[in-house]
Parts: C-alpha cells; sequence; structure tokens
C-alpha cells in the first residue's frame, strides 16, 4: 500500500507516547512492505542524519508547530463553540503541503493520530481520490475531559480547570462524533475506547493497543535496581501526568516514608509543569525534566508507579516499565486498557491507603518484586510487542479492502 500518515508529533526523537507509537506504526507496515509518506509537527526541523524516519519513509514533511496565543484561544473559547483541539494544529503550511501531497499521490490510505489533526478531514476527504481514511484515536479525547473535569472539581483551587475541561468535553463530544462519522474507520487503544468512541455511531472501530519494541527495553547486563527507588516518567506538563504527580506526593509517599524513610521518588519527563516544580524542594523526590532516555531510570526502579487518577487509552508507561521487567504498582485507571493477562502482572490499588502499603509490602520484598518483574516482561512480549500488534492493524486494513 501507499500510506499517507500525519501525526501531531514527530515520530523520532520518541519524546511522548504518540510519538511512541507512531514510530512503532511506521516501522512495522515498512517491514510488511508498505510505503510510506510522513506529514509531521515539530518545534524544529530534524536532521535526516543519524534520524531512522529518513530511512524508513518514502519521504518526511515536516511543519513547524503553530503557536496560538493564550488570548487567541481564551477569545476561540468565549466567543466560539469549537473545542480547542478543533484549532490548536490548525496552520496554513501544515494545509499547503497536505494539499499538494494529495494532489500528486495516489494514496490507498491515509491515516491521521490524534483528534488534533481532525481539522484537515474535509482537505482530505475533497483531495482523497480512492483512499480510505482512518482516524488513529489516541484517546476517547470526550470522555477523557469529563473525567478531568470530575477530578479537578475535588480541588476548589482546579475548580477554573474543571470548568474548563467541562466546556470543553460538550465541544469534544460533537468534534470527536463529526470526525467518526467523517472516517472510513478508526483505530481505538483500548476496548473501553472503542466503546465510547462507537457511541458516535459514525465508521467501525478497531483495536490495536499501543506497543513497544520489547527488545529496546532489556537491562544492560549487570544493571541493578536501587531497593528503595521509585519512578513515574511522562511528559510533565499533560494534566493527568501532573494530577498523578501531586496526588502521590501529597496522599501516598508520605505514608511510604512512614514507614521506609529511605525511599526516593524520581519524576522523569520533560516540560515539568510549574505546581511540580515545588517538589524539587523535597529532598526525597527528584525531577529530572527532559533526560535522552527514559530506559535507564526504570532499569534502576525498585517499584514504577502509576498513581494516574484520570486518562484513557493504554498507557505506554505501564509498557515500557514491563518491557523492562520491572515491578508496577498502579491505580485502576493507570491499568484500564490492559488486558486480564497483562493486570495479573501488575499491583493495582485505588485509595491512598492502599497504594502505599502496596508499595510497602515490595520494597520490603525483593522475590515478590523479582517475580513481578519477569511476569510483566513475559505478559507484554507475548500481547504488546510491535510483532504481534502490527498483525491486528493489518487485519483491520483488510477489513476495509486493503492489503
Amino acid at each position: 500500500m501507499n500510506i499517507l500518515l500525519l501525526t501531531a508529533d514527530l515520530p523520532y526523537p520518541s519524546e511522548s507516547g504518540a510519538a511512541i507509537r507512531s514510530i512503532g506504526l511506521i516501522r512495522g507496515l515498512t517491514a510488511a512492505g508498505h510505503r510510506l509518506t510522513l506529514l509531521s509537527f515539530a518545534e524544529k526541523s530534524p536532521a535526516s542524519d543519524g534520524n531512522p524516519l529518513f530511512q524508513l519513509c518514502e519521504s518526511v514533511h515536516v511543519v513547524p508547530l503553530p503557536h496560538h496565543g493564550k488570548l487567541k484561544r481564551i477569545a476561540k473559547l468565549i466567543l466560539s463553540d469549537q473545542a480547542d483541539m478543533a484549532f490548536r494544529l490548525a496552520s496554513a503550511e501544515f494545509a499547503r503541503i497536505l494539499g499538494r501531497l494529495l494532489q500528486e499521490n495516489a494514496f490507498d490510505l491515509i491515516q491521521f493520530s490524534g483528534i488534533e489533526l481532525g481539522c484537515y478531514l474535509s482537505l482530505i476527504r475533497a483531495d482523497k481520490k480512492n483512499a480510505k481514511v482512518v482516524y488513529d484515536a489516541q484517546n476517547a479525547e470526550a470522555q477523557l475531559q469529563r473525567v478531568v473535569a470530575q477530578v479537578d472539581r475535588e480541588d476548589i483551587r482546579r475548580l477554573p480547570a474543571a470548568i474548563y475541561s467541562s466546556i470543553q468535553s460538550a465541544r469534544l463530544q460533537r468534534f470527536e462524533r463529526a470526525i467518526c462519522r467523517d472516517v472510513d474507520a478508526i483505530i481505538a487503544v483500548s476496548d473501553e475506547d472503542r466503546d465510547f468512541l462507537e457511541k458516535h455511531g459514525g465508521a467501525p472501530a478497531f483495536v490495536m493497543p499501543n506497543g513497544v519494541a520489547v527488545v529496546n527495553y532489556e537491562p544492560p547486563a549487570g544493571t541493578a535496581r536501587e531497593p528503595y527507588q521509585l519512578v513515574f516518567s511522562g511528559k510533565m506538563d499533560y494534566r493527568p501526568n501532573v494530577d498523578a504527580v501531586e496526588w502521590f506526593h501529597n496522599a501516598v509517599f508520605p505514608l511510604v516514608r512512614e514507614q521506609l524513610p529511605q525511599t526516593r521518588l524520581l519524576i522523569v519527563g520533560r516540560n515539568p509543569h510549574r505546581r511540580l516544580k515545588s517538589l524539587a524542594a523535597d529532598e526525597s523526590v527528584q525531577v529530572t525534566g527532559w533526560v535522552e532516555s527514559v530506559q535507564p531510570y526504570i532499569h534502576k526502579a525498585a517499584i514504577y508507579v502509576v498513581p494516574l487518577r484520570m486518562g484513557s487509552g493504554t498507557r505506554l508507561k505501564i509498557l515500557q516499565a514491563m518491557a523492562a521487567g520491572c515491578a508496577v504498582v498502579s491505580t485502576s485507571i493507570g491499568a484500564a486498557g490492559l488486558n486480564d493477562d497483562a493486570r495479573e502482572a501488575l499491583t493495582i490499588a485505588d485509595d491512598a491507603q492502599e497504594f502505599a502499603q502496596a508499595i510497602i509490602l515490595l520494597l520490603e520484598d525483593e522475590r515478590r518484586r523479582r517475580e513481578l518483574g519477569r511476569l510483566a516482561l513475559a505478559q507484554v512480549s507475548v500481547h504488546y510487542d510491535w510483532s504481534a500488534l502490527i498483525p491486528r492493524l493489518l487485519r483491520a486494513y483488510a477489513e476495509l479492502g486493503l492489503g
């Protein structure tokens, strides 16, 4: 097939969950013999030397990220009924290049990743020729915003954010419905997301979870885990991650340190939100900011924690920890989207007391941590390695008459 792939984040370097998913898709589809053209946003154009995208794709086109000022976004919120995500990535340059690619090529498949790219759907439909159009939905966004609003309402200081999310949820419902009804198929990352997206009454939805290349997460020989080190990783200006870290640090971590004061917490990921910078004053906490690779931090962790209280889809952070053979303690929301076998490899706890107790028990039981790590690695290898997932995606394409 000749495929045009549109992504909101440049897939390499892979610094976000969306980028990790996209590079996995690109590698898998290229290995299956398909030809890919990539059009993506990035803060700056990448150098072609050493960047695998330029070897994997027939051509790579990169557009600077548009910057819509806060005042413009507030004006849109007040003066229109559009969801913020409906215009967040609106770019005349992106539209110009997309239009040219559509006119100059006969694509079999046009796939866009993320709801923010739905603003280009009318242009795609006008010039797609005979191509099938697929929406790779990284989240059930309207439902995600509903959950975010519910959690934010619990803290009076976050009431403005809760109001914003409530407004956005209703608007996203309309935008998401329009997208789902104007494509040929939807790819959801979990059964739960598929069920939410199918309520829009649009195109058929197929499930292909997030995945990892398990081989990339094997700890180097001789790597030793720090016995009292907890790690959380992610894009640290993303609201679900910010909420998770704040809740963990305020409600869970003190209970752990009360019994095991030597315990340390590492928060690993780019763009730490201003609300997290104060955590650096805690000598038992390290906020790393951007790191070249998250693997060394996971390799040294005694436990990987996923204290998420909001979110949707399948958490790539959990899959990364599992692939590294690390014991994981997660909330039910953090583990959402995983199949039953994978969930058996996790310790799941939802309130602060239970979460803290689960951590304490594992920190005091190295044998159990190793056992959970081995089970986690086995399950992610079977169910969430790209070698298992790409065939599922190809079967979905086949149902659309693509091969």
